[in-house]
């Protein structure tokens, strides 16, 4: 753990609670996430992602991996997305039991509000017009437009919550250093 010098030269903790950033948490978190990328560049075609579609490297195997994944690819995403996220931000800020399980139903709120969100919502009510110009947040009302509410996107959610709400629990005091 490193300290702070104040201005009277007194060192105080950078992190009060002595605990850093969980890089146990933070490593599982992004290698799924990896995973979950795979699904849009082996599994889907390149027009149906954002980040695929725009990029200048052919990323999109489809043809060659199509259904790599089966039906599971249909419904992976949503609970990657809400499993790697919460892993992420929890192995970076969460030092308490109480804070991670904030985290994780903040990120189930985020994940819902956009499945609920697709298809549900007039979108050029509720997408602010200036998103237009700006790389990512352009691809929102597309999303809301194009984008098909499944509950079955929302059990991929809530599990894919649960299951990371148990790996933090197991995984709290492993991986976590000194910041």
């Amino acid at each position: 753990m490193f300290t702070i010098k104040t201005a009277n030269t007194e060192s105080i903790p950078a992190n009060p609670t002595g605990q850093g950033i969980n890089w146990a948490q933070i490593s599982l978190g992004t290698f799924v996430l990896l995973i979950g990328t795979l699904v849009y560049v082996l599994d889907r075609p390149a027009e149906y992602t954002y980040f695929i579609s725009h990029s200048s490297l052919n990323l999109s195997l489809p043809e060659s991996f199509s259904g790599l994944f089966g039906s599971l690819g249909t419904y992976l995403p949503s609970f990657i997305h809400s499993f790697s996220f919460i892993l992420i931000t929890a192995g970076l800020v969460a030092t308490h039991k109480n804070s991670q399980t904030i985290i994780c139903l903040l990120w189930i709120v985020i994940d819902l509000l956009f499945e609920f969100g697709q298809g549900l919502i007039d979108s050029s009510i509720a997408i602010p017009s200036w998103f237009a110009g700006i790389p990512y947040l352009e691809n929102t009302q597309n999303f809301f437009v194009n984008g098909i509410f499944d509950w079955n996107d929302v059990a991929a959610t809530v599990i894919g919550a649960i299951a990371a709400f148990l790996v933090l629990r197991a995984t709290t005091k492993i991986g976590r250093g000194a910041s």
